[in-house]
């Protein structure tokens, strides 16, 4: 019953949208509030894994790469995610510190687009964030040197089993290579399915953390 009733809902936000769009922006809008407003939607029409964003890096020579993450928190200071700081996601954030995240919730015909300057979070909140997580995924933090070439499934259970080992009967620490960045949004583009793909597109943009939100719509 309960997943008819999200899909239900689905549909319904689905065809508001189709329908009904989004109305021309009148400059009062604060683009993190829409999209907490958004993420809602979507965490409430059941969607699997809505917090599911694509994270787009670059290294210094400009060359990108993209993968999935997992959001762990957003607001007015930006949206947090966490990862290996020996990965290749950190390797290039630390060469250069600027992103694009996606959010794509297909069956509400709705996309996120957001762009902007990333930095490391505190350790306190990493720490924080470190411990409300199952231990075997704490011991799965310690025993995967993330990104780095592995010669066989049996190696990486044999670092598991000796993190095990290691903490057994321990709370597991924060390691030391582990932790959370923080992209502080400078644009931000929300995007709805609109018929005969003639979609709505809202694009705020700011120059700065501290600026004031512009928005305009674009053409789909």
């Amino acid at each position: 019953m309960t997943t008819l009733k999200a899909h239900l809902q689905a549909l319904l936000n689905l065809g508001r949208g189709v329908v009904a769009g989004m109305p021309d922006p009148s400059g009062d809008e604060d683009p993190i509030q829409l999209f907490g407003d958004w993420y809602r939607t979507a965490e409430e029409c059941g969607l699997f894994l809505p917090e599911a964003m694509t994270l787009a890096t670059a290294d210094a020579h400009g060359v990108p790469s993209a993968r999935m993450v997992l959001l762990k928190g957003s607001g007015p200071e930006g949206f947090t995610f966490f990862t290996n700081y020996e990965s290749r996601k950190a390797r290039e954030l630390a060469e250069n510190p600027r992103a694009a995240l996606v959010f794509h919730w297909a069956v509400l015909e709705r996309q996120v687009r957001i762009g902007g300057v990333v930095d490391r979070i505190s350790q306190e909140e990493s720490q924080e964030y470190f411990r409300s997580r199952p231990r075997g995924s704490r011991i799965g933090a310690w025993a995967s040197a993330q990104s780095r070439p592995l010669r066989d499934r049996s190696d990486l259970e044999r670092q598991v089993r000796e993190v095990e080992d290691r903490f057994r009967g321990e709370e597991i620490p924060l390691p030391p290579f582990w932790g959370g960045f923080r992209l502080v949004p400078l644009e931000v583009e929300f995007w709805q399915g609109r018929v005969n793909r003639l979609h709505d597109r809202w694009v705020f943009r700011r120059p700065s953390p501290d600026a004031v939100w512009a928005v305009e719509r674009l053409h789909p």
